[in-house]
Formats: structure tokens, sequence, C-alpha cells
């Protein structure tokens, strides 16, 4: 396996000597990252941009809770700031809406998010696709792969509907577990991000 960095290579390195007897390949991260990067992002990398690119139209910080009020104000608070940086950064304003029906996005924002996908390189896209994927949002992914968010804000901006629904009524073992495999993609793809700069 040959990765971009050196950093990169060191730590997926640990991640093999740190196996023990059998293989788990769930401990493995970093490896399963660069694997995708190699096998699918490169020489599939027109299906993995357009797989990326698809959540645009339906990203996450676009859609916001009709009420109660104070869920209203807490997507409102986490996730417009985001939206905002996005407008600014890659001329790409999306457009908000209460409830659950389809929103259609300007094309020119769809375009400029296109192009800032296309523009990374194919171990950036593999993580980004990992990122994009745990949040439901490419914004939240972008903001990742720029280093205008760390990966546990990532992870925090993206379960903000379900950590609302926690704290009132509880959580059950299944969407623990769920929650925590997003947490830990994001934290994946977040640390590649960082050994790929170093």
């Amino acid at each position: 396996m040959s990765v971009p960095a050196a950093t990169l290579a060191a730590a997926i390195a640990r991640e093999w000597a740190e196996q023990g007897e059998k293989i788990a390949p769930e401990t493995m991260v970093l490896t399963r990252i660069a694997a995708t990067a190699l096998d699918r992002a490169g020489p599939e990398r027109a299906a993995v941009t357009e797989a990326v690119v698809a959540y645009a139209g339906t990203d996450l910080l676009c859609y916001r809770a009709e009420r109660p009020p104070d869920l209203v104000e807490r997507q409102a608070l986490a996730w417009q700031p985001l939206l905002d940086w996005a407008a600014l950064q890659f001329d790409a304003p999306l457009r908000t809406v209460r409830g659950i029906v389809p929103l259609a996005q300007p094309q020119a924002s769809l375009d400029a998010l296109r192009r800032a996908v296309e523009c990374l390189d194919d171990f950036q896209l593999a993580a980004l696709s990992t990122a994009t994927a745990a949040a439901g949002s490419l914004v939240v992914g972008l903001a990742l792969a720029h280093g205008r968010l760390r990966a546990d804000e990532a992870y925090a901006l993206s379960q903000v509907d379900e950590t609302y629904q926690a704290e009132h009524w509880g959580e059950d073992e299944q969407a623990r577990k769920t929650r925590q495999a997003l947490a830990a993609d994001i934290a994946a793809a977040g640390r590649f991000f960082a050994l790929l700069a170093e």
C-alpha cells in the first residue's frame, strides 16, 4: 500500500502492528480509508465524486424542524454559521426549509460544491466520502476537510436532532451503537485529513 504522506503511512503501519492473532478490520480505520482511495476513489473517481456531491442536494443542514421552538433554535444556531461559511468559501449558498419536503438547491451552488470536491486528490476524496456519509452532509464533510471543524464538532453538528431526542426521550442500545459508529467514522476521516496535511 502506497500513501502520499509518511505520517499517514506510519499510522497505518501501527494499525497493522497492533493486530493480534486475528485481524480486526473495525480497528483499522485509516487502512480502510486508504484502501478506499486506492481501490475506489482512484479507479472509480467519477462515481465516487457523484455519490459525494449528491449529498449537496439533500444536505442535512438545510432541513430544519418545524417545532418544537427550542429544537428549531438549536438547529439554526448550530447549522446556519456553517452554511454561511460554505456560501463564502465556495460561493455556494444553499437554501433551507422547515420540514422534509424536497427542496431544489441553486444549480450554481451545486456546481460550485462539485468543483470543491473535484479539486481533492483521491485520498482526500476517500476521507471526504467517509465523513459526508457519516454526517449526512457534504457541507460538514467539506468543513472537516478544510479544517473549519474538528471531528468532534462535525459529529456534534451532524447529530443535533438525535442528541435532542436522546435528551428528551432517552436512547436505546441500537441507537447508541449507531451513533458510536458514526462518530468513529467522522473521527477517522478527521484524523486521515490531519495526517495527510502533516
